[in-house]
């Protein structure tokens, strides 16, 4: 491996530490300023490979989006009401 090849690789690897350092920081600052955010990796279900391009679109699909923040707020209310959702 030349030494360019070297420095080259050294940079990039520092880039990809900042930003991630910065990701880090930014979900920080938001929990802190009470906008807490949660991701969560979802994988597509098995059968559906077929399908591969429309669940890859619904991650940005607003109504999809919309359903998702139901699904959660139903089960916030059933846990605070101490109430076990459906398995």
């Amino acid at each position: 491996m030349t030494s360019l090849a070297r420095i080259k690789k050294w940079f990039e690897s520092r880039k990809l530490k900042s930003e991630e350092r910065y990701d880090e920081e930014k979900k920080e600052f938001e929990m802190a300023m009470g906008e807490p955010v949660i991701q969560v990796k979802i994988t597509m279900p098995k059968g559906f490979e077929d399908q591969r391009t429309h669940f890859l679109n619904l991650e940005k699909d607003q109504q999809f989006l919309e359903e998702v923040n139901d699904l959660v707020k139903k089960r916030l209310t059933y846990e605070k009401r101490g109430v076990k959702p459906e398995s």
